[in-house]
């Protein structure tokens, strides 16, 4: 059975402060893209707080909330420089995690993970005989889609306003003979459990289902490797599977990867240091990037 019974009565979560941070996060998405726009002139505070629509002191607020750091430092977490130290040695980043032993169930990444994956057959028959309960919910990045069946947590996607039937929609199509039932009350616990850091525990591990393809599974496994404040390249990811020339065929796997930020897909990004794309919008990478590395500096 899943852990989804990880949150004793008295631990229910309160989901206001995902739902004050959904809030946050339009505010962070305009901010981003002046960020984005103007990063090489290192834009003023007072540039950005007009470019999201708030006060200087409503967005050094903000972001100290969401990410936990100034807007000064966010800005210099999405700076090419930035990205060019994360992937400072991230091939024997990648070696240590495998070195240490983190090749199998147990403490995979920052989040506490434990997986497992669908077999061969399972897969194969498109989720026949799955039921996946799913529920839309408030979080840092947005409003999350949250899937599980029984095994785990197997699906997480991204939507911005008005396009959740769309992120769902995406995401019955990689299951299509797969029953779901909406089921928010069943989510809300594992959406708290992947969000709320004070809940990232190793002795309560979140457990995950991985469905596709062989191939594809060994790219995500190796994703939960990347650690938080880390990231990689399509190359040394390929390295790790087995498959040092099939960069371009990890990329599509990544691309598929349907367990948005519990499988850190984001902290992988091109060789330059350049943010390539993402399923769920290059805003929202950006986003969890610097969200990240307010954790790290915590």
């Amino acid at each position: 059975m899943m852990e989804t019974a990880m949150l004793s009565p008295d631990r229910m979560p309160d989901l206001k402060s995902l739902t004050d941070a959904a809030a946050d996060y339009d505010i962070v998405r305009r901010a981003i893209a002046h960020i984005r726009g103007h990063w090489r002139t290192q834009p003023e505070i007072e540039q950005i707080a007009e470019a999201a629509g708030v006060t200087t002191t409503d967005l050094h607020h903000l972001f100290r909330r969401w990410a936990g750091i100034t807007p000064k430092a966010f800005l210099q977490a999405l700076t090419l420089d930035s990205a060019r130290t994360l992937l400072r040695d991230s091939a024997s980043v990648l070696d240590a995690a495998y070195e240490v032993g983190l090749s199998g169930p147990g403490r995979l990444h920052d989040l506490f993970v434990t997986h497992e994956a669908m077999s061969p057959g399972e897969w194969k028959t498109g989720g026949e005989g799955l039921t996946i309960s799913y529920g839309l919910h408030p979080c840092p990045f947005g409003t999350a889609l949250v899937m599980a069946s029984e095994r785990g947590l197997c699906g997480l996607a991204f939507a911005d306003a008005g396009k959740e039937k769309a992120a769902l929609t995406d995401m019955r199509r990689r299951w299509l003979k797969a029953k779901y039932s909406e089921d928010a009350a069943r989510t809300a616990p594992i959406a708290q459990r992947i969000f709320d850091q004070k809940l990232w525990r190793p002795d309560r591990p979140l457990r995950v289902m991985l469905i596709g393809t062989d191939f594809e599974v060994r790219v995500w496994d190796t994703l939960l490797r990347i650690p938080l404040g880390c990231a990689s390249t399509y190359s040394d990811i390929a390295s790790k599977v087995g498959s040092p020339k099939a960069a371009r065929a990890v990329g599509t796997a990544v691309g598929k990867n349907p367990i948005a930020f519990v499988v850190p897909c984001h902290r992988v990004i091109g060789k330059s240091g350049e943010l390539t794309g993402y399923h769920w919008g290059i805003t929202r990478k950006r986003a969890m990037l610097g969200w990240e590395a307010g954790t790290v500096a915590a």
